[in-house]
């Protein structure tokens, strides 16, 4: 049989005895339920004759009480009172005749003498012992099926009326199991037969289903057979009847997917020049690399150098390469100290610094690569140079990062940051420039043809005092222009001092909150303490702004949230609105100085805002999804001296006065 066959016949067989499984335990349990249902419903029923018996009794001692106090004449009393009961007799009969499980039905007393029964041959007899319904009920599902569907026998379903803590009568519900077993077959039958046809239908999805999951590996073997070039030689083995399984009609096409991958690893074993060339690129990447980074061993042994290493243990000229952790960074060192410090504690370093002899700060940070053995103990092995190293270690990766170089690097990304902010803000400046200019030079030709045309003699030209209107106009447009640029690049002083972020948000939101209730905006803040060095004035001027570009941009109302917080070494501002967003292609615009989409805009609220961030030395981020709402981020540089972060709900909903 093909190995295809099988799995499809195996996964049906599998398939089928999990459903039948399932199906009978379904129906295990339906049953238990049944019988549940069935106690409980006799169980009402009992009471419901007990408490028919109870009356019987109270009515017919009092009409006919007994004849002194001995227990005789009590129990002959109660006797004639259940018999001569008619309501009693009636409710007892009635249930034998309709209820499908009820055989007989008897009042007892606590000795088990029948007092009353709807079988009058059982008065004044001895009751005979049958087994509890109750003990069946709570029976296990073998026991219930053997019960039930075993040898015929009457289930009792007991109720007892007490007496002074005692029992006093008993009623009896007889049940019989041929009459359960004749209510529980239909449906038991109904039951089964749709578990069987639940087992055939899922035998043949679960067989359709192999077989389409299985189809495929016929492409994968022809994918396979293009990718390692075995299509010729499979139709030469055809030709000579030695396809070995790997022709379209051989054995099974699993087997030729495995004997192709077997091919494909072979031909993986041939193409070490890839990893050669990989290997160069990546002494490429760590020769161009600022830090420091070398890979060792478990043994302790340099196997991957970068460049940037010699700079920091002074070997310019050695390679280091293949040395051992001693040999590399020297214990009369202070960078030699710590880094074999570093390796003797055995756990992971995050930028530990160091100051070296000539003034350089240095941070080390060790990464230990494990191979899933670590032993309990940790023990050690020796290792070349006198070093000691973990004997579960694959290998450190240890980076050293000169953090003056690292601070001269930001430096220099500031200065480019601050330069593309002045061309960022400037960007609009000729737009709003040749505007005017296009529009003066315009009405300037069609002034000096009329000039020319009255200079001929003709009269005073018709509509020219409109053009020098127009003009003056425009020349008054392009000096508010160049005004507003002339304000915008002079130098600004600023007045830096320790200030609360928390504070100037309130003061904003203060600022704000009656504006904000009647555009229907609820302002919800989340304010934690986070100390700046910083002007407050201009602070709290880009947080108004940012604050009313988020109102403005939900007309119909919505939830602005401001949020102050520290994150590591910087302080942020967060604005989010709820508004339509801003749409992808003008997100480059946002902060060009006289940009704007807002039919009264000036353009110069977001261009100031981002101008006031830079000049603290920090970022502006933004973030929008279209009709999603828009968030903007100020990241300030964080004071040093800052206390304790403590969190606080401040909350202004609309309409409330302060």
């Amino acid at each position: 049989m093909r190995l295809k066959s099988k799995l499809v016949l195996a996964a049906t067989c599998v398939t089928f005895a999990i459903v039948i499984v399932l199906s009978m335990l379904f129906m295990a349990e339906l049953l238990r339920q049944r019988i549940a249902q069935t106690a409980a419903s006799n169980d009402v029923m009992a009471r419901q004759v007990l408490m028919m018996a109870r009356q019987a009794v109270e009515v017919g001692l009092e009409a006919n009480p007994p004849v002194d106090h001995s227990e005789e004449a009590l129990h002959a009393a109660v006797a004639d009172a259940l018999r001569s009961h008619k309501p009693l007799r009636d409710t007892m009969n009635s249930l034998v005749r309709y209820s499908p499980a009820v055989q007989d039905v008897s009042v007892t007393d606590a000795a088990g003498w029948t007092l009353m029964s709807t079988d009058p041959q059982m008065w004044n007899q001895q009751a005979t012992t049958r087994t509890s319904f109750a003990r069946v009920r709570d029976a296990g599902i073998a026991e219930q099926i053997r019960n039930v569907f075993g040898k015929v026998r009457v289930l009792d379903v007991t109720v007892p009326l007490d007496r002074n803590g005692m029992p006093f009568l008993i009623v009896h519900m007889g049940v019989r199991t041929t009459f359960l077993k004749n209510n529980y077959v239909p449906w038991l039958r109904g039951a089964s037969l749709l578990a069987l046809l639940c087992g055939v239908i899922s035998m043949v999805a679960s067989g359709l289903m192999a077989h389409v999951a299985l189809r495929p590996i016929t492409e994968i073997s022809r994918r396979l057979e293009q990718l390692t070039g075995a299509e010729e030689e499979r139709i030469e083995l055809a030709g000579i009847g030695l396809g070995m399984g790997l022709l379209d009609g051989g054995p099974d096409a699993v087997v030729r997917v495995t004997n192709t991958i077997d091919r494909l690893g072979r031909q993986m074993k041939t193409t070490e020049a890839v990893y050669t060339d990989l290997q160069t690129n990546l002494d490429h990447m760590l020769d161009t690399l600022r830090d420091g980074v070398v890979l060792f061993t478990a043994e302790w042994r340099a196997v991957m150098v970068s460049d940037a290493v010699a700079k920091f243990v002074g070997a310019e000229a050695a390679p280091l390469v293949g040395r051992t952790l001693s040999e590399i960074f020297l214990a009369d060192s202070v960078l030699g100290k710590a880094v074999l410090a570093a390796f003797q504690r055995d756990e992971n370093v995050t930028g530990e610094r160091v100051w070296l002899e000539d003034g350089r700060e240095v941070e080390i940070s060790l990464d230990h690569i494990n191979d899933g053995s670590l032993s309990e103990d940790r023990s050690y092995r020796s290792a070349s140079g006198g070093t000691q190293g973990p004997s579960g270690k694959m290998g450190t990766l240890l980076t050293l990062r000169d953090a003056g170089s690292a601070i001269k690097l930001e430096q220099e990304l500031d200065v480019s940051r601050r330069l593309a902010a002045v061309g960022r803000l400037t960007a609009g400046v000729g737009h709003e420039v040749k505007n005017p200019i296009n529009a003066m030079v315009v009405h300037l030709e069609l002034l000096r043809s009329k000039l020319q045309s009255a200079a001929d003699g003709g009269s005073f030209p018709v509509g020219a005092q409109r053009h020098v209107d127009i003009l003056a106009g425009e020349m008054e447009r392009l000096d508010r222009v160049v005004q507003t640029l002339a304000d915008f690049t002079r130098p600004m002083e600023l007045h830096l001092q320790e200030i609360d972020l928390r504070d100037i948000a309130r003061n904003v939101v203060d600022l704000t909150w009656a504006e904000m209730a009647e555009q229907s905006v609820e302002v919800r803040s989340v304010l934690e303490t986070v100390k700046v060095r910083a002007d407050g004035e201009m602070l709290r001027q880009a947080m108004l702004n940012l604050m009313l570009n988020g109102m403005q941009a939900m007309p119909k109302g919505g939830l602005l949230r401001v949020c102050t917080r520290r994150e590591h070494d910087a302080a942020i501002i967060e604005i989010r609105d709820e508004g339509e967003g801003i749409a992808p292609e003008l997100m480059p615009k946002i902060f060009n100085l006289y940009f704007t989409t807002k039919a009264k805009g000036s353009g110069i609220g977001l261009a100031m805002t981002y101008r006031i961030v830079q000049m603290h030395g920090g970022a502006m981020e933004v973030k929008s999804e279209t009709g999603r709402g828009t968030v903007f981020t100020m990241r300030l540089p964080a004071s040093a001296a800052m206390l304790p972060k403590t969190s606080i709900a401040y909350q202004i909903p609309v309409g409330r006065s302060t």
